[in-house]
């Protein structure tokens, strides 16, 4: 019998951190679940120790409870997706491997979404700790339930290692965007919440771990530059709302003003006129329906992202 729940867990050289959320993934309670830990290409030790975790846990189980897979170094939209597709349970629940659940995590999730069979998504509240030091989030950062579309243009308010998503839902969506290094988050929850609404279990289960030196934030720069393109992959479509295609063309717009700047700083003068031209057109005519020339513009962003513009940027601004 299939499992109810696929936790997936991506890792990158975070041999120790990633042994204690292991760890809490297999004490969950009362929620039939597998684990699948996706090593994307770690040089720390950490496939050799993840063997030895599964081994010990699925004759502790007495089933394979535990599943390990090994991919190239491909990222973490990428990680997650391959453990996705590896997935049998009828839900997915992603944790990073540098955060820790609370036992009950999966229960209260499964016990919810069960009973609310309307539900895509939902997420619980959690923990935030810096430098091992408890913090308190920010205004901007407080969760929310309903339809927080518009709130999430600005700041991504869903946490992967918060969430539970019906697997349905996630395939329909395409699942993590691969071009993206960082800000994959924010741009799957961007392109669910434009047709989802999210639902929030009001409890904390999660203990969010930052501050460390292998956090992806503070190894990948320039973050908006990813935001950038999931928002124009939203303003691509054609069935958005006026209310919220001009949402999105303001948070656009600011986006691009920012990063533009910061090019200029870096004497990248040809990038910054592309991306200021981005945030013209959405303070101008992509505000009113979609553009044809956006999918264009999108190729143009993702070469310019991969570092391999070969034309593209001056083809692309031949449009705007």
């Amino acid at each position: 019998m299939n499992p109810a729940v696929s936790v997936i867990i991506p890792t990158f050289n975070r041999r120790v951190m990633l042994g204690e959320a292991v760890a809490s993934a297999l004490a969950q309670r009362g929620a039939e679940f597998e684990l699948i830990v996706v090593d994307d290409g770690s040089t720390d030790g950490t496939w050799r120790c993840l063997l030895e975790i599964a081994a010990t846990a699925n004759e502790r189980a007495g089933r394979e409870i535990m599943r390990c897979l090994r991919t190239g170094n491909r990222g973490v939209a990428a990680a997650r997706n391959a453990g996705a597709v590896s997935a049998r349970g009828e839900y997915l629940a992603f944790l990073d491997s540098d955060d820790l659940w609370f036992p009950a995590k999966l229960n209260r999730q499964l016990v919810y979404m069960r009973a609310n069979p309307g539900c895509a998504i939902a997420q619980c509240e959690e923990i935030w700790l810096r430098g091992g030091r408890r913090v308190n989030p920010g205004r901007r950062h407080l969760k929310a339930a309903g339809d927080i579309f518009e709130r999430s243009l600005r700041v991504c308010l869903i946490s992967p290692s918060a969430v539970m998503i019906r697997r349905e839902v996630f395939e329909a969506a395409g699942g993590f965007d691969e071009d993206f290094r960082a800000a994959e988050d924010y741009d799957l929850w961007l392109r669910l919440l434009s047709r989802h609404e999210a639902d929030l279990i009001g409890e904390p289960l999660v203990t969010r771990r930052a501050g460390h030196p292998g956090q992806l934030s503070a190894t990948v720069a320039v973050i908006d530059r990813f935001r950038i393109l999931a928002l124009m992959k939203i303003l691509a479509r054609s069935d958005l709302s006026a209310p919220r295609r001009a949402a999105v063309c303001d948070a656009l717009a600011e986006k691009c003003a920012i990063y533009a700047q910061g090019l200029y700083r870096r004497a990248r003068a040809e990038d910054a006129g592309f991306i200021g031209a981005i945030g013209a057109a959405a303070n101008g005519r992509w505000r009113d329906a979609a553009a044809p020339e956006i999918q264009m513009l999108i190729g143009a962003m993702r070469a310019m992202l991969r570092q391999d513009t070969s034309g593209a940027i001056a083809a692309a601004e031949a449009v705007l």
